[in-house]
C-alpha cells in the first residue's frame, strides 16, 4: 500500500495543473464517500455533514458557511457527475494548456467556480419562481469551473477545430455556443440551478480571454491569495549549517602531501612493472587483479 500512495504523490507532484485539480476532486469525493460510509453504519445521515460543503442558496447559510464558495468547486452529486467533469476537465484543460500558462488555467477555475456562484445566489435569491426551493437548495460540482476553462479557450481559438463522436469535426466557437444556448434554455429545468452557474463559469472563460488579449488578468488576484495560502504551508528551507572550521598546522599539512607523493609513487611503480610484464609476455599473462589496476590506471 505504501507504495501505490508513493506512486500517487510522485504524480502529483510530477504533473501538470490538470492532473493536479482532477486528483485533488477525486480524493474529495473519496474521502466525501467514506466519511458518508461511516457514518451510515452508525445509523448517522451523511446529509448534514455533506451539506457543510455544499453551496447554500439561502443567503443565511451563506453567511454560517462561507468556505462553500470554494469547496462546492470540488464536490460531486455521485460517481458519473464526478466523471463527466473530470473528462470535460482533461480535454479542455490540455486544449487550455497550449495557449494559457498553468497558473491561468488555476486561476480561472477558481474565478469560473466563483462567477457560477455568484450568478446562482443572485437567480435564487431574486427570481419569486425559486423561492419555494430557496432554503433547501445547494449548489455542487466543478462544472462552472471547467466550462469557464472550455469558453476561455474557444475565445482564444474560435477556429480551432475538435473531433465530437456521431458529428466529426467541428470549429471550437461553435462548440461553446451550443453549450451556452444549451444551459440558457434550461435554466427552467429541475436542475435550473446547475445551468445557471454554468452560465456564470461561461461569463468567467469569455471575460478572462477577452482580457488576456487586451493586456489585464482577471486570475491575477485569486494566483496572489493561492500562492500567499501555498506559502504558509510551505515548509520552510532549512539553512545549511556551516561547516566547522578545521586547523591545520604546517607540520600536518607537510605530512598529507608527503603520503599523498609516496602513495602515486607506489601506483606508478606498480603500473610500470605490470607494462614491462605485458610487453615481455603479452596481455594473456596478466592476473585478473594486474588486468584491473591497468584499466583503473588507463583512466586517470
Amino acid at each position: 500500500m505504501a507504495g501505490i500512495f508513493d506512486d500517487l504523490k510522485r504524480t502529483f507532484q510530477q504533473g501538470n495543473i490538470v492532473v493536479r485539480l482532477i486528483y485533488i476532486n477525486v480524493a474529495a469525493f473519496i474521502l466525501c464517500t467514506l466519511v458518508s460510509v461511516v457514518l451510515g453504519l452508525f445509523g448517522i445521515s451523511s446529509v448534514e455533514f455533506l451539506r457543510t460543503l455544499y453551496l447554500p442558496a439561502d443567503l443565511l447559510q451563506l453567511l454560517r458557511r462561507p468556505w462553500t464558495l470554494i469547496t462546492y468547486m470540488f464536490m460531486h452529486a455521485g460517481i458519473w457527475h464526478l466523471l463527466g467533469n473530470m473528462l470535460w476537465l482533461y480535454w479542455f484543460g490540455r486544449m487550455f494548456l497550449y495557449f494559457f500558462s498553468s497558473k491561468h488555467l488555476r486561476g480561472l477555475y477558481v474565478v469560473g467556480g466563483l462567477l457560477g456562484a455568484l450568478l446562482y445566489i443572485v437567480a435564487y435569491n431574486l427570481f419569486p419562481i425559486f423561492d419555494n426551493q430557496l432554503y433547501s437548495a445547494t449548489l455542487v460540482g466543478a462544472s462552472a469551473s471547467v466550462l469557464a476553462i472550455a469558453i476561455a479557450t474557444a475565445v482564444r481559438e474560435p477556429e480551432y477545430r475538435i473531433n465530437l463522436m456521431l458529428i466529426g469535426s467541428v470549429r471550437l466557437k461553435y462548440f461553446a455556443l451550443f453549450i451556452v444556448l444549451f444551459d440558457a434554455l434550461y435554466v427552467g429545468s429541475n436542475n435550473a440551478g446547475g445551468h445557471i452557474a454554468h452560465l456564470g463559469g461561461a461569463l468567467a472563460g469569455w471575460w478572462f480571454a477577452r482580457g488576456v488579449s487586451r493586456g489585464y488578468d482577471i486570475t491575477h488576484w485569486v494566483n496572489i491569495c493561492i500562492d500567499a495560502i501555498g506559502g504558509l504551508f510551505a515548509k520552510r528551507e532549512r539553512k545549511p549549517r556551516k561547516p566547522k572550521m578545521k586547523v591545520h598546522s604546517h607540520n600536518s599539512s607537510r605530512t598529507a602531501d608527503y603520503e599523498y607523493n609516496a602513495r602515486k609513487k607506489a601506483q606508478s611503480d606498480e603500473v610500470d612493472k605490470i607494462l614491462e610484464k605485458l610487453k615481455k609476455s603479452g596481455y594473456a599473462s596478466l592476473s585478473d587483479e594486474e588486468k584491473r589496476r591497468l584499466f583503473e590506471a588507463s583512466k586517470r
